[in-house]
Formats: C-alpha cells, sequence, structure tokens
C-alpha cells in the first residue's frame, strides 16, 4: 500500500513554521523583560517644571517693594495717627502715663517728634485729653460747654483748648488757659467751668472759631503720674449747652 501524500503544500509548511517561532521568540523576549511599574507611566517630559531663571529676580524684586510698602506705610500709619500708645480712659479724658518716659514705646516716642509736642515727665505730672462730650459729639469751638466737678488730687492744675495740630486756640479775651489758682468752687469743692467764646460769669476758659478743638487737662505734682490708681479717680464731666 503506497504512502498518501501529505495534502499540505511545502510552502504552507514553510509560513506555518516561521509563525510558530516568531510566538515563541515573542514569549522569550516577554519572559526576560521586568514586571511593569506605576512610575513606568511617568515621563521626564511631564514632570513638573520649575520657573525659569529670568522670573526669579523679577518675583524677588516684587517681594522686597511689597515688603518695605506694607512695613513704611504701617510705620507711618502709626506715628501719624496724633494718638500714643498705652492709653488710659477715664470717661471722655484720655491719659498717656508712660508718654515723655523710658518705658515710652518707640511709637509713642516717634510720634512726640514729629509733632514737637513735649509731654510731661513722670516727675512733672499728667497731662489729659478730651476730645468729645458726655454725648459722644466731638468738641467743636462753635458750641459752649460745661465742665462740672472736681480734678484728680494735683498740687496745681491748668485747662486749655488745642486745635487738631495741637496748637492753643488763639482768642480775644487776652488768655489761653484757666488754672487752679484762680478757679471759684462751690462749699462742697465742685466747681463749674464755661468754655464759650464769649465772656461768661465766674470760670470761664475762652476759645475762638469754630473748627474741632480738644481740651488739656495738665495736673502738675500729682500722685498719679506712675498711672497707678487712675480707674479709681473722677474727672470732670463735658456738658454741651448751646452752638452758634
Amino acid at each position: 500500500m503506497a504512502l498518501a501524500d501529505d495534502p499540505q503544500k511545502p510552502s504552507r509548511k514553510l509560513s506555518v513554521a516561521f509563525a510558530n517561532a516568531r510566538k515563541l521568540g515573542a514569549r522569550r523576549r516577554h519572559a526576560g523583560k521586568p514586571r511593569s511599574s506605576p512610575r513606568d507611566a511617568w515621563r521626564i517630559d511631564e514632570l513638573p517644571k520649575r520657573p525659569p531663571i529670568q522670573y526669579f529676580l523679577p518675583n524677588l524684586l516684587l517681594g522686597v517693594v511689597v515688603a518695605l510698602v506694607v512695613g513704611i506705610g504701617s510705620a507711618y500709619l502709626a506715628v501719624d495717627r496724633g494718638r500714643l500708645f498705652g492709653e488710659v480712659q477715664l470717661g471722655e479724658w484720655t491719659a498717656y502715663p508712660t508718654a515723655g518716659t523710658p518705658d515710652a514705646d518707640p511709637y509713642s516716642a516717634a510720634t512726640t517728634a514729629r509733632t514737637g509736642q513735649v509731654p510731661l515727665g513722670s516727675g512733672e505730672g499728667l497731662a489729659f485729653f478730651a476730645d468729645r462730650d458726655n454725648a459722644g459729639d466731638r468738641l467743636t469751638a462753635s458750641c459752649d460747654y460745661r465742665l462740672s466737678g472736681q480734678t484728680p488730687p494735683a498740687r496745681m492744675w491748668t485747662l486749655t483748648a488745642i486745635d487738631t495740630n495741637g496748637a492753643l486756640l488763639k482768642t480775644g479775651a487776652g488768655r489761653v488757659a484757666l488754672d487752679s489758682r484762680e478757679i471759684l468752687r462751690k462749699p462742697d469743692g465742685d466747681f463749674d467751668i464755661s468754655v464759650a467764646t464769649r465772656a461768661r460769669p465766674g470760670n470761664w476758659l475762652p476759645v475762638a472759631g469754630n473748627a474741632p478743638m480738644t481740651l488739656v487737662l495738665r495736673l502738675y505734682d500729682t500722685p498719679l503720674t506712675t498711672g497707678a490708681g487712675l480707674q479709681e479717680i473722677s474727672m470732670p464731666a463735658i456738658l454741651k449747652e448751646q452752638c452758634r
């Protein structure tokens, strides 16, 4: 019996052999490769890039300018605010016990130097300032006021009126102050002081104009210079009477 011929042609056998060889080679190459890692998904060109060097100097200069503006501006506002730090509030009156002493903060010292005002030293006395009346309204020279009550203990005190620049109000009465040596008191020791542009009987502090003003009560040789016991004393009330 003769052997039957293979139905596949020689070319067909050859192509099948090459295909099997390619598959075997691919399996071998795949087996030799390391396993894939999540890091393989990163590409070096996709990593965050640092800003170019040409942007560093402008950003640095901008930061320096902003720091200078904020620092100098805040310091100027603190010095130009017209009020010192370390204040003690007693009703409508405000005192600064540390002003003019070695314990004064740098801003208060700079404000004093800028305005040219000389505060009382700790061995001289203490000054109280009031720019509003008992109703909370701003004091103005166009209105008449009455100060009623007593002053804290002191060997001597003076009462003056100043403008917003800290200068004494110029009046036509020939004086700009009232002191304790000429004050008229009631039997119980209280007093009434009229603050007005026109002369008044009794105790009268002359003022002039119609601009805002501040009353300054300076106590000389007083035990309150250290600031101790300030909260326990009473200050004169400031009552508005009439305005023009």
